[in-house]
């Protein structure tokens, strides 16, 4: 498989000289199975140009997982060329929504109204599906599996764990670790930790041994105690993650929009001095725009 990032950073787009190095797009990866099947992970900003590169290979097909509908993460939909295109086939999966039963599709029917974007849903003119998924629900692409995997987020946000022939990528959407609401001694403490020790036990296991994790790592730990319950996680997690899976290379992602790209390399720096007794085992990367990988 092939991985490359075209959107890593979290929240809103920051494009200026200060991002020039890691970009300013919002999260969208492409993933070509050994097939050349085309996965994109994500629609933030980062996928539109990733649509003015895939202008080349027309008819295209594609399919896209969206990890959940906050707008970092579909803002660039609308702009994806290809769906406007007669003779591409494009699926977009997104979870369905237990309380609502609305799936995938009220991505799209919310942005594509005349009060925020100028063009109609009947304009679409690729051959455009919505492919409603549950957590652990596996879908096959001719020979490459994508199971989605309930991670912890303000709504519901499920990862992506993608295997080809032996090969393996999972990627977290947005995902901060499971942390207990009460305090020690209150009722409920003991009940509600065996809770998140199981949902943190359940991810560990669907995730054991992937080759490749990309992970959100939008705070340091000191910027982290002011934004508890947000849904995001840390540097330090991220690698405690990786740890915990096995992971072979962890990318970092979803920067912090307001952090500069030396702010950024500082802020990893340090936490990777923090625990370079994994460090020292495991290759730790900041995810990039343009960065490519082969597995």
């Amino acid at each position: 498989m092939k991985l490359k990032f075209w959107g890593v950073r979290g929240s809103i787009p920051s494009p200026g000289h200060q991002t020039l190095r890691y970009g300013g797009n919002t999260t969208c990866i492409e993933v070509r199975t050994d097939t050349n099947d085309l996965i994109i992970l994500d629609g933030g900003t980062g996928i539109f140009p990733l649509a003015q590169a895939l202008l080349k290979e027309l008819p295209l097909s594609a399919h896209i997982f969206n990890t959940h509908s906050h707008w970092d993460h579909i803002q660039g939909l609308p702009f994806f060329i290809p769906i406007f295109i007669p003779g591409n086939k494009i699926r977009l999966y997104g979870t369905l929504d237990p309380i609502s039963h609305e799936g995938p599709e009220r991505i799209m029917n919310v942005q594509l109204q005349y009060s925020y974007f100028p063009v109609r849903m009947a304009e679409i003119k690729c051959c455009f599906e919505y492919v409603p998924i549950m957590p652990n629900e596996v879908i096959s692409i001719g020979s490459t599996k994508v199971t989605a995997i309930l991670l912890n987020h303000p709504v519901l946000n499920v990862g992506y764990r993608i295997d080809c022939n032996g090969s393996s990528i999972f990627f977290t959407g947005d995902h901060e670790p499971h942390f207990n609401i009460y305090e020690k001694y209150d009722d409920g403490h003991d009940e509600y930790q065996n809770l998140i020790d199981e949902q943190r036990d359940s991810i560990i296991d669907a995730i054991s041994g992937v080759d490749i994790l990309v992970a959100d790592s939008a705070f340091t730990l000191e910027e982290y105690q002011s934004k508890k319950g947000w849904g995001h996680g840390t540097f330090d997690s991220s690698i405690q993650l990786a740890k915990d899976v096995g992971a072979k290379i962890l990318y970092c992602t979803h920067h912090e929009p307001a952090r500069s790209d030396d702010e950024l390399e500082e802020a990893f720096a340090e936490a990777l001095k923090r625990n370079e007794d994994v460090a020292g085992c495991l290759d730790i990367r900041l995810a990039r725009e343009g960065a490519e990988i082969e597995i």
